[in-house]
């Protein structure tokens, strides 16, 4: 994978983070795309150099497609194309439905969903032109079998398997792979928003008895990065510690 580029949007959360580091230890050079400002985004880099990585910070507002449409055209000028493109950024917003705003609707549905249009849209020429791409597309357990207070994340990650499963059969002849994983509940920031007793209650629902590592889901995406991947397409990989199995 030397000289390969990726792109990893919410790159500089727990997933993104690990994913950018795991690409980089096979040789990949990383972009970390995120939301905020561009100081931040170059702390961020600053501290991933001292632990010996070296990585980019673009900032792409994911919600806006005309924003990615510039932050893509400046990424495209300096590096030419995206060889792998990882669509990790997520948020939640939960309530039951009968409580739940329009506007947590829409917070969760622009950033979990509209936002892989928003983004792939603009690297899916580039990766027809040079024949050759990986995309993977971030989903959640919870887009496979729904989840209590949770209509609108849950729509959101299901709808990720029908983006990735049209999108793989439109590319797959370009030599572009287009695969989603789904992680469970991985220990990070956005599951440690939970209150302590539902959290523990959803562990000891785990057969495995505990979280995933942020490691453990980054792995999984640099093996669907990886050259030697380029006969699996329009597949989802779940990495749930068996909390659902299908």
């Amino acid at each position: 994978m030397q000289n390969r580029i990726a792109l990893i949007t919410g790159g500089i959360g727990d997933i993104g983070t690990a994913t950018c580091r795991e690409l980089s230890k096979l040789g990949v050079k990383v972009i970390a795309a995120d939301h905020v400002p561009k100081e931040q985004g170059e702390a961020w880099c600053a501290q991933q150099k001292t632990a010996g990585f070296a990585f980019e910070y673009v900032k792409f507002e994911i919600n806006s497609f005309d924003s990615c449409a510039l932050a893509a055209e400046d990424v495209l000028k300096r590096f030419g194309t995206i060889d792998i493109l990882v669509n990790a950024a997520g948020t939640i917003n939960d309530a039951v439905l009968r409580k739940m705003t329009k506007q947590q609707w829409d917070d969760v549905v622009h950033t979990d969903l509209d936002s892989m249009f928003n983004v792939t849209r603009q690297f899916i020429n580039a990766m027809i032109e040079y024949k050759y791409g990986r995309i993977i597309n971030v989903s959640s357990v919870n887009g496979e079998k729904g989840q209590f207070g949770q209509t609108n994340y849950s729509s959101a990650k299901s709808g990720v398997y029908g983006f990735t499963k049209s999108l793989a059969q439109e590319v797959a002849k370009y030599g572009i792979t287009v695969n989603t994983i789904s992680p469970g509940y991985v220990d990070s920031k956005m599951v440690h928003s939970i209150s302590q007793p539902v959290l523990d209650k959803i562990v000891a629902e785990i057969p495995v008895g505990r979280l995933a590592k942020p490691e453990e889901i980054a792995w999984a995406i640099a093996f669907l990065a990886s050259e030697r991947s380029g006969f699996i397409t329009g597949s989802n990989l779940a990495i749930n510690g068996g909390i659902h199995m299908y």
